[in-house]
């Protein structure tokens, strides 16, 4: 973990820009420390955008569009850590988002959610790999 799951309605879905924005936040995810401490193992860093294509925002309008964002993290990181990873997952949303924002409707929304170990299954080389 972390895992970051963004939905978002399908008009905001230009030619690559929920790609971009993607690879931006798993950027922000890994660049977290606490101290001189990762926050966030490499190996555990997934991003990934589910486009909706069936939707209604607000009154309905067609330019109205979200994103929502939703970070599920292990247990045992405190308030600070988890508050600012937020702030700075949440600003790269807000900036990505500028120019939208400026121009029409526009909701963007995230949540961190902590999960138990129990109840979790995991199977997962890439920790392993990134070491060599």
């Amino acid at each position: 973990m972390p895992h970051l799951t963004l939905e978002y309605s399908a008009n905001l879905a230009a030619e690559g820009h929920i790609g971009e924005l993607c690879n931006k936040l798993a950027h922000c995810l890994d660049a977290q420390r606490d101290g001189e401490q990762r926050v966030f193992p490499l190996g555990g860093i997934r991003v990934r955008a589910l486009r909706c294509h069936e939707y209604c925002v607000a009154d309905g309008r067609p330019d109205a569009a979200f994103l929502h964002a939703n970070l599920k993290i292990a247990m045992g990181r405190s308030p600070q850590v988890r508050q600012a990873a937020g702030d700075a997952l949440f600003n790269v949303i807000k900036e990505h988002f500028a120019d939208e924002f400026a121009t029409i409707g526009l909701a963007l929304s995230m949540e961190i959610n902590e999960f138990s170990e129990t109840g979790t299954w995991k199977h997962n080389n890439l920790h392993a790999r990134l070491k060599t």
